[in-house]
C-alpha cells in the first residue's frame, strides 16, 4: 500500500521554474508546488518555506534535489552542492542544498537530467534496462546517462548537450551557447531556434529549414551516446522534441544513416523505433527524478 512507504520531499530546479513534489511515489503525490526561478536567495528561500510547512505537519523521511547545472557532486569538494561556472545569471556559486541541511533527512543530490533518468529507469520508459540515456532538448540541451544502474560520474558530469560536433555542409551560423558557440545546445535548444529562425520552434512549419540543422545536431548527440555510453535505449523529449511529433522520426532516421552500419548499428536498425523514443513518464520525468533521488537517500544508494 502506498501509504506504508516513507514520504519524501523532492525539488526539481530548473532554470524558469523549479517543481516541489511531497509524495511516496509516481502514484502518491500529496502536493505540488510550482515556484519561479529567480535568484538564489529569493527561490532557495521559498523552497525552504514549502518544505517547512511540509515537514510540520507531517515529517518527510528524505529530501532529493535535481538541479540545473554544471553541479559540483563530489561529496569530498569544499564546494559540494554548488552551481558551478552556469551560464544563467547569479547562480554560479549558489549552494543548492544548504537551505534543505536544517530538516534533519538525508539528501540526494545530482542534476536534473540525471534525476529524471532514475525515475525513468524506475517508473518509465527504462523500466529493465540498466544502461539507457535520457535526453531533454528545450532551454537548453542535457543529457543523463545511466551505466550498469548508475548514472555516470567522474571529474564532474555528464554535460553531453555541449558536445561539439560537425556542421552541416555550408551552414556557418554561430550558434547561440555563451561558452561553446555551435554545439549541440547552440545549435538546437528552444532559444537557439528562436535565434536562428526569429520565431520559437512551436511557430515554425515542419518543412521550416531550421529544422534541418537542428536534426543533424542531435542525431550527432545521439551517434555519440552510442558510441560512447552504449545504451540499450535513448529517451528524448522536452519541450522542442516533444511538441514537435514529426521530430522523432526524422531522428530515427538520421541516426541510422550517421552510424551508417557501424558497430551496434544493425540491432539499433531492426529496433529503432523502440530504441530512440519519448520518455515514458513525459513532463513528470523531471520532478519524479528529484523523489528517485529522495529514494536513493534514504537507502543510501
Amino acid at each position: 500500500m502506498s501509504d506504508r512507504r516513507p514520504l519524501l520531499a523532492g525539488v526539481e530546479l530548473g532554470g524558469t521554474k523549479c517543481v516541489c513534489l511531497l509524495a511516496s511515489g509516481p502514484d502518491d503525490i500529496r502536493e505540488e508546488v510550482r515556484i519561479g526561478t529567480t535568484t538564489p536567495e529569493e527561490t532557495l528561500a521559498a523552497i525552504q518555506a514549502v518544505l517547512a510547512r511540509w515537514h510540520e505537519r507531517e515529517a518527510f523521511a528524505a529530501i532529493g534535489v535535481a538541479s540545473f547545472g554544471p553541479l559540483e557532486l563530489d561529496p569530498d569538494a569544499p564546494r559540494y552542492g554548488c552551481i558551478v561556472n552556469t551560464s544563467k545569471a547569479g547562480w554560479t556559486g549558489a549552494d543548492v542544498p544548504a537551505p534543505l541541511r536544517g530538516f534533519g533527512a538525508p539528501i540526494g543530490f545530482d542534476t536534473d537530467v540525471n534525476g529524471a533518468a532514475l525515475a525513468e529507469g524506475r517508473w518509465g520508459g527504462a523500466r529493465g534496462l540498466d544502461s539507457y540515456a535520457y535526453v531533454t532538448v528545450g532551454t537548453g540541451v542535457g543529457v543523463g546517462s545511466v551505466v550498469r544502474g548508475r548514472t555516470v560520474r567522474g571529474l564532474g558530469h555528464s554535460e553531453a548537450g555541449h558536445l561539439r560536433i560537425p556542421r552541416l555542409a555550408g551552414e556557418t551560423w554561430p550558434g547561440v551557447c555563451p561558452y561553446h558557440g555551435d554545439c549541440v545546445e547552440g545549435l538546437a535548444s528552444g532559444p537557439a531556434i528562436q535565434a536562428r529562425a526569429g520565431e520559437p520552434g512551436d511557430r515554425l512549419e515542419p518543412s521550416h529549414p531550421a529544422w534541418n540543422e537542428v536534426v543533424h545536431a542531435l542525431a550527432a548527440l545521439l551517434h555519440n551516446l552510442v558510441l560512447t555510453t552504449a545504451p540499450q535505449r535513448i529517451l528524448i523529449g522536452g519541450g522542442v522534441v516533444g511538441g514537435q511529433p514529426f521530430l522523432l522520426p526524422r531522428l530515427r532516421t538520421a541516426l541510422v544513416h550517421s552510424l551508417n552500419g557501424y558497430g551496434a548499428a544493425p540491432a539499433i536498425v531492426e529496433g529503432i523505433e523502440a530504441f530512440v523514443v519519448a520518455p515514458g513518464l513525459g513532463d513528470r520525468a523531471g520532478p519524479l527524478g528529484a523523489i528517485a533521488l529522495a529514494e536513493d537517500a534514504l537507502s543510501g544508494r
